[in-house]
């Protein structure tokens, strides 16, 4: 976008500012990150002032968490320079920086620098780059370039495995996080460039589902299967469920005496689901038939489930897609260089023989022969390593699986050679449980109930206000939009590995930092907007030079900071981040209305037009950290 007429651009362009900035600063090009505009200008000062090259200034240089820290600082001792003492460097360099047109004199700290841009600049800088970029304002998506210097290398390949359910039954709530988590983290590497598999591994195989053909040979109605295929299915396994608790019960019993189990193993319902489960491996039509059948339908059921949450999947992979041959391989390899051994006819690896002993035995081959579910994770990712050749898999998998997860992690690491180097590529992203999740009804297992509820709620809201009520075009959608992002908003407000208490009426308010709020805060600004009559085109002629009160500058400020913080939750995964920042945005823009008065502005229309594009810049970053986050912004509400 070029630069508006009678801005602070015309006299000092971020062109000529950096033209003379080593390539080697450049963590993220000034074109993607306003800040980084700086960043380049204070590493070129500061390096002929201490002596240190400028491509180690320029990542040292870290954004603030809150405006009155200033903008950027800086730590001594993260330059790494030896013999000195870091406060008493601090004040010689604050006190011998030189004139800036960009920076006011930095300030010591203790042991750092403190950097505030100069107001008058920075709107110059900023908001033309939000306009010019869009969506993709944040987002610097030479990052997942494979050589940042040759994009004709092409791009890092990711999986992400996430939600997960089971086959053959309704979506749980105890999916809903990974679902949300893996969504926003999938949103967030593509966004940097990265191309994103995102991958749902169903569970689909196994003696779970044995024990599901049980129960449709003893409970199963064809004419119930065919009006509701999944309630259907779940009622049967409840049922049967009940039918199997004595003999479980026993098992477990058994086990914890540590006795002998095999024979118990081998009758009643549980012998007859393993011998189903031995069928399906070996491949009997009949058997393949059934389970064929009830994983497509539930498959089609978990689409209208997604897409209403706005996730798809590319690829929907499952227990069942693990092909035999490779697992046998991964079996070999451990037996030949005794990491397994066979016990009482299991094949186990005992990690107390390999430095792990915290991650005690793990079974890897029933003894009836069939897999267990250890060894199809290890066989899905060596397959998967060799389908999709990716640089990094992420699964997304609730914290009670840890040690599960530790245990498939190691064994891959021990086999060595390519299984090793595999080993390395893998990362678990974690989280706590969510707890007391209920419908105003009462406790519920399954998230259609939840969402149905929440956007219920939302709607009885937007009726309360009919004049409005009566200018939203679709207002089923839009209720059904706030609800899902009440329930993104609270789980995510938090760190990931934090378990959370479900509270439906904190989740729907309006007031404090809730999805809604969010919403709301959004819809205001596009209102604004609208009531200004102006277009897009309109934005080139502001002059930013009128966005002098400290209102502005401070939104200014947060807004240039949003690449930042990307960069920052790229960095630890975690979504808190974006929530807290949007939060602070929102506030900030909140507190300027009364201020920054837009429509009518007693200044005249030059101002108007300015404070115009300061406002929709704000809501065009908003917008991004929503949609990042997973959620659909809404213009009315």
């Amino acid at each position: 976008m070029a630069a508006p007429t009678g801005s602070k651009m015309d006299q000092t362009s971020p062109q000529v500012l950096t033209s003379s900035s080593p390539t080697s600063h450049n963590q993220t090009t000034p074109p993607n990150n306003p800040i980084d505009i700086f960043r380049s200008h204070i590493s070129d000062l500061l390096s002929k002032l201490a002596g240190v090259e400028a491509g180690r200034i320029f990542p040292a240089l870290a954004w603030t968490n809150t405006l009155d820290k200033g903008d950027l600082i800086l730590a001594v001792p993260r330059l790494q320079i030896k013999g000195i003492i870091a406060s008493q460097k601090a004040t010689e360099w604050a006190e011998n920086f030189p004139s800036s047109p960009l920076v006011h004199q930095p300030k010591a700290i203790g042991i750092s620098l403190r950097f505030d841009f100069k107001s008058e600049i920075l709107p110059s800088l900023v908001l033309p780059t939000v306009f010019s970029q869009g969506r993709s304002f944040g987002f610097n998506d030479q990052i997942g370039l494979r050589d940042a210097s040759d994009a004709s290398q092409g791009r890092k390949k990711i999986i992400i495995e996430f939600s997960s359910p089971n086959i053959a039954k309704e979506f749980h709530v105890g999916h809903l996080r990974s679902t949300i988590i893996g969504a926003f983290l999938s949103n967030l590497y593509e966004g940097l460039g990265w191309d994103v598999t995102r991958m749902n591994y169903l569970g689909d195989w196994g003696r779970q589902f044995g024990l599901l053909a049980i129960a449709w040979e003893r409970y199963g109605d064809e004419e119930a299967f065919q009006v509701d295929p999944i309630s259907h299915l779940f009622e049967i396994y409840v049922k049967i469920n009940v039918d199997f608790k004595p003999e479980d019960d026993a098992y477990k019993a058994a086990r914890k005496r540590g006795e002998n189990t095999s024979e118990l193993e081998n009758q009643g319902l549980l012998g007859l689901a393993k011998d189903y489960f031995k069928r399906m491996e070996a491949g009997d039509p009949k058997s393949l038939a059934l389970w064929r059948r009830f994983r497509e339908v539930s498959i089609e059921k978990y689409k209208t489930t997604y897409a209403r949450l706005n996730i798809s999947f590319a690829e929907y992979s499952g227990e069942s897609t693990v092909k035999p041959e490779v697992m046998e391989e991964a079996e070999r390899v451990l037996h030949e260089k005794g990491i397994s051994q066979y016990d009482e006819g299991a094949t186990i690896v005992d990690f107390k023989n390999h430095g792990a002993k915290k991650l005690e035995v793990a079974v890897i081959r029933n003894r009836n022969g069939t897999s267990n579910y250890l060894l199809r994770d290890i066989g899905a990712a060596i397959q998967r390593s060799r389908e999709f050749g990716m640089d990094e898999m992420v699964y997304v998998i609730m914290s009670e699986q840890d040690v599960h997860v530790q245990r498939f992690f190691k064994i891959l690491e021990l086999m060595g050679g390519e299984y090793a180097e595999l080993s390395r590529k893998l990362k678990h992203v974690t989280f706590g449980k969510i707890s007391g999740m209920s419908t105003r009804k009462g406790t519920v297992k399954f998230l259609n109930d939840v969402l149905n509820d929440v956007a219920a709620a939302m709607h009885e809201t937007m009726r309360k206000n009919e004049k409005k009520y009566a200018q939203v075009q679709n207002p089923d959608k839009v209720s059904d939009i706030l609800g899902i992002s009440s329930i993104m908003v609270q789980d995510m407000h938090g760190k990931r590995i934090n378990a959370y208490n479900f509270d439906l009426d904190r989740m729907l308010s309006f007031e404090g930092d809730t999805g809604p709020y969010l919403q709301y805060a959004h819809a205001r600004l596009a209102s604004i907007w609208r009531k200004t009559g102006l277009k897009s085109e309109d934005l080139l002629s502001a002059d930013y030079s009128l966005l002098k009160e400290q209102h502005a500058t401070d939104v200014v400020r947060l807004i240039a900071s949003y690449p930042d913080v990307v960069l920052h939750t790229y960095r630890t995964l975690e979504p808190a981040g974006i929530v807290t920042y949007l939060f602070k945005l929102t506030h900030q823009i909140s507190s300027s209305y009364d201020v920054l008065q837009v429509v009518g502005a007693r200044e005249g229309p030059p101002t108007t037009l300015a404070r115009a594009a300061l406002y929709e810049a704000g809501r065009q970053v908003l917008g991004n950290g929503m949609c990042l986050l997973g959620m659909s912004p809404v213009d009315r509400m």
